[in-house]
């Protein structure tokens, strides 16, 4: 008599979408537990579970893998400052304070493998792009919402540039426990008060 039959569960395929998460999951951890040099799209593959082409499908090259490492990052810290903007009051203190800890702590929660994957980046002009536009979004959303608090005068471009260089530096200091968290968030808080008194004395 024979054993009926036993359906065996199938595995189910990610969509594209979904599989382009898990490689990134996957590539952040790499570079966490190994470094970024160890970042390979074929390293990838074997960490992942999958096989070579499927990476190569969708980051084609190692600088297009780490280019949406870097745009992760860059969306997750938008998403970061918006939560925290929502919860802000409606002060100039209020919108300075979201902005600094939200970048700050952005910055940590990623703190050792975004530098390495900047540095690993250096000189590439895809880069170079990717980073100008996505700052140009920051810088866009800070004018606007501290406008309103400058006096009816526009913060220059000048002030914005400076505010994110000191964003940039402070909050990599801090992940590198050169500075406290706090710290970093305090300085850059008042490098953001300061800016905006200048504007509204034009």
């Amino acid at each position: 008599m024979s054993s009926p039959d036993i359906e065996q569960p199938r595995r189910q395929r990610l969509t594209r979408e979904d599989r382009q998460r898990q490689l990134i999951e996957t590539a952040w951890r790499i570079v966490g537990e190994e470094g970024t040099d160890a970042l390979t799209l074929g390293h990838l593959a074997e960490r992942a579970g999958v096989t070579k082409p499927v990476v190569y499908s969708h980051f084609v090259t190692r600088n297009g893998l780490l280019i949406a490492l870097y745009r992760d990052f860059d969306g997750r810290e938008y998403a970061i400052m918006e939560a925290a903007l929502d919860g802000s009051e409606g002060t100039l203190a209020g919108k300075a304070g979201a902005i600094a800890s939200s970048y700050v702590d952005c910055v940590l929660t990623q703190g050792r493998e975004i530098p390495g994957v900047v540095a690993a980046l250096a000189g590439s002009p895809e880069l170079a792009a990717v980073k100008r536009d996505c700052d140009l979004i920051f810088l866009e959303r800070c004018q606007a919402l501290l406008a309103p608090f400058a006096g009816g005068r526009t913060i220059p471009t000048a002030g914005l540039r400076a505010m994110l260089g000191a964003a940039e530096g402070l909050s990599h200091a801090a992940a590198t426990d050169e500075i406290g968290a706090d710290e970093a968030k305090r300085e850059l808080f008042e490098t953001i008060t300061a800016m905006v008194a200048r504007s509204a004395k034009g």
